[in-house]
């Protein structure tokens, strides 16, 4: 008997002292809230909120089935907030449970609130596409991403406070860290740098087809911090450190008006002038006349005899197209070059090719 009155002793010491400050009743309370919290979570997941989603589906409106999906995981934390909220009101309020409750629940609310401000930039930014014009694609997006980084960053510092953890001495510890950090990231820092650069001057935007020598040479999918990745014609994906842009010299191809067609045409040594003259007022007259090409005072047309050359009489085509996309750029100058074909053919000239003459004296 004295054996069992011990155990009984011992059990009731633990049953009372618990972990942690909790008895082991209050530690059963809490698991059992928790796993209540998250059973009605689940449950409001598969009704209350499919059902929401079905009517806000039926409005037609893209913008409100991007805000509804955007806050849904958000609002599926309710659940948990409310079961929590309950238990605090049922239990003992002088006990050390309520205590821990009281900060479990203010820490949902914190997480809800900026995880609901987090969620909803993400349709919202749809809304800034306006500022697209006036500022760029890119700098829309990275001050998108920048207000995401801040709201994480203050939900963060608010949940740290609700626990007792002051956020200024460790921001300033993480001071005296960063100096020491910077001195070893100096690269990223530059690269930082160079891709506000970037952006703020407009160099080049998501999308465009650049070059950069001895680089690359491809269409630019992300610019990010700390670098950039352009994507190749040979569909290969390259990374560039931001810092690159500033040191060279960028090409973009996709900010030009138009493309140009600059061609030197071999005619034979035995072609006449009046041949020669038919040929280029022929096609000075296509190129005048054809919407493809681009004639004014400051896209200017050349269609002139160039140079004598070693095995050919050289004819000068210089001329712009009226568009700056590639495959129609082709067809045109697949034209222009058919129409050159037809009119050698026409004016009874021929087409040059090197060629070499040799002289053997007689003894």
């Amino acid at each position: 008997m004295e054996l069992l009155s011990t155990f009984k002793i011992y059990f009731m010491d633990v049953f009372n002292q618990g972990s942690l400050g909790l008895t082991l009743m209050e530690i059963a309370i809490l698991l059992i809230s928790l796993m209540g919290a998250f059973a009605i979570r689940g449950l409001v997941a598969k009704l209350i909120v499919a059902k929401i989603k079905k009517i806000v589906q039926k409005t037609g409106n893209v913008m409100d089935d991007q805000l509804f999906e955007s806050l849904a995981p958000p609002l599926k934390l309710l659940p948990l907030l409310f079961i929590f909220i309950l238990t605090g009101l049922l239990i003992d309020p002088d006990s050390k449970l309520t205590l821990i409750i009281e900060k479990i629940n203010r820490t949902f609310v914190t997480i809800f609130v900026f995880w609901l401000l987090h969620q909803s930039l993400m349709p919202l930014t749809h809304a800034f596409q306006k500022l697209e014009e006036l500022l760029s694609k890119t700098l829309v997006i990275w001050l998108t991403r920048s207000l995401k980084y801040l709201i994480i960053f203050l939900g963060v510092v608010a949940v740290l406070e609700t626990w007792g953890i002051k956020i200024g001495p460790v921001i300033a510890g993480l001071g005296l860290f960063g100096v020491a950090v910077a001195l070893g990231a100096q690269d990223l820092f530059k690269n930082l740098i160079s891709g506000i650069l970037i952006i703020t001057e407009r160099r080049f935007n998501i999308g465009e087809i650049i070059s950069v020598p001895n680089q690359a040479m491809g269409t630019v999918e992300h610019i990010g911090f700390r670098s950039t990745l352009i994507r190749q014609f040979d569909t290969s994906l390259i990374s560039l450190p931001n810092y690159v842009f500033s040191d060279s010299s960028i090409i973009n191809y996709s900010k030009r008006k138009y493309r140009r067609i600059n061609w030197i045409i071999g005619l034979e040594y035995n072609s006449t002038i009046e041949q020669i003259k038919k040929f280029t007022e022929s096609i000075i007259e296509y190129l005048s006349t054809d919407k493809n090409f681009i004639v004014n005072d400051d896209y200017k047309t050349f269609v002139r005899l160039d140079k004598f050359n070693d095995s050919s009489i050289d004819i000068l085509i210089y001329t712009f197209t009226s568009t700056n996309d590639w495959e129609t750029y082709l067809r045109i100058k697949e034209s222009l070059a058919l129409k050159i074909k037809k009119d050698v053919e026409k004016f009874g000239l021929n087409f040059a090719f090197p060629s070499h003459s040799i002289y053997i004296e007689k003894n």
